[in-house]
């Protein structure tokens, strides 16, 4: 497969730059100092055509594929956003354009993806549960039927951005697991307005990724109506998965460009450093190794997400590649800022060199969108053939 950056890509990684260098480290200081959503940026990277860079033309999209979108989210990144700018991608192109591209009829597609494009409103997604977790076929947020539509009743946890959210994609079931042969049925996705009558939201105080809130989110009998049906009633689960798939290839994109940024901070102190002499300390070797080894690390993760998204948009399987991608790039981004923190010493836990909330954010991604051990327990299942664990 080969990866080599095609003119275009360079072109765009150019742009990508010039926005992350307009909203640099100190503008993410503030807002996450703050706690605000970065709405700026944001809009600059949807006036720039990035938010619809996988989104079909006919809607205002650019029409091409999730490695675009992987190598823009790379460079922005790595410009100061670190891994929360693989966040507004995945809660907008992702849990707002692919779930309509590729599952909502065509009045839903023409009514919504050219203004989420443009970024007049934002998404969010419902799917985790307290009683739950990553066990999602577990869930129970129920969709009853009611009329020519259903009203839901249920509660969900660790929703991000939900206040500047104007569309939810809501994932509940619609047949009980008792009533269904295969634990995969029943399972319906539903796109809500936020503002939405019975809906209500709560705050999560959390360590990190500040400019991007968590919420618990409770549905009192909401009503909802056919128009807000996405894909297959009762058959949503599989269709689930390719949003879930591509929140991880976007979310490995953040982190590879949080890795890079964080490495490229402390070789920048190392080289101007000096202590016990005149040298100064990145042509220590105890200053090298460490860095250099995360590097290799960060690489290899780029490499794996990059060929998840090629599968992606050959319309191959992809589901191992992308969660192996996003399992080394999680643990690659918090070995290179750690290791960034550590060369430059008292300094990195300052809030001034800015590698503190980078540190915070990236923690966050060994556990969510999914955790190491599920990946893992998912590797030996579906790769190695090993019986199920759990």
């Amino acid at each position: 497969m080969n990866f080599a950056m095609k003119e275009e890509h360079v072109l765009m990684v150019e742009t990508a730059r010039q926005i992350g260098k307009k909203f640099g480290l100190e503008y993410w200081r503030e807002l996450d100092g703050r706690k605000q959503f970065p709405k700026e940026i944001w809009q600059a990277i949807c006036d720039a055509g990035f938010c619809g860079i996988a989104l079909p033309e006919e809607y205002g999209g650019a029409g091409l594929g999730m490695l675009d979108m992987t190598i823009v989210i790379e460079a922005l990144a790595a410009s100061g956003g670190g891994s929360t700018l693989g966040q507004l991608f995945m809660i907008n192109p992702i849990f707002g354009g692919t779930t309509l591209s590729r599952f909502g009829t065509e009045k839903q597609k023409r009514e919504l993806l050219p203004g989420l494009i443009r970024g007049e409103f934002n998404c969010c997604m419902a799917l985790t549960e307290p009683d739950a977790g990553s066990n999602t076929l577990s869930i129970r947020t129920f969709a009853a039927p009611d009329g020519d539509g259903w009203r839901l009743n249920g509660q969900k946890i660790w929703i991000t951005a939900v206040p500047q959210a104007r569309k939810m994609l809501v994932i509940a079931r619609t047949k009980k697991r008792e009533e269904v042969e295969k634990r995969t049925m029943g399972i319906t996705m539903f796109l809500v307005d936020t503002d939405r009558p019975g809906i209500e939201h709560q705050a999560i105080e959390k360590v990190g990724t500040n400019t991007l809130p968590s919420s618990i989110v409770y549905f009192d009998n909401v009503r909802l109506e056919q128009d807000d049906l996405i894909g297959t009633l009762h058959g949503g689960w599989y269709e689930l998965l390719d949003v879930l798939n591509t929140e991880r290839i976007v979310t490995s994109a953040g982190l590879v460009g949080a890795g890079e940024l964080a490495i490229r901070l402390a070789v920048d102190y190392a080289k101007e450093r000096r202590v016990f002499g005149k040298t100064p300390i990145a042509a220590y070797q105890g200053i090298q190794f460490p860095l250099a080894q995360a590097h290799a690390e960060i690489e290899c993760a780029r490499l794996m997400n990059r060929h998840a998204a090629t599968l992606f948009d050959e319309g191959k399987s992809y589901g191992t590649e992308a969660n192996i991608g996003k399992l080394i790039a999680a643990q690659g981004a918090s070995k290179a800022i750690e290791h960034a923190i550590q060369t430059l010493g008292g300094m990195g836990y300052s809030k001034e060199y800015h590698l503190e909330r980078l540190w915070r954010d990236a923690r966050l991604f060994r556990i969510a969108p999914v955790s190491e051990e599920m990946i893992l327990n998912f590797v030996a299942m579906s790769d190695l053939g090993m019986p199920r664990s759990y």
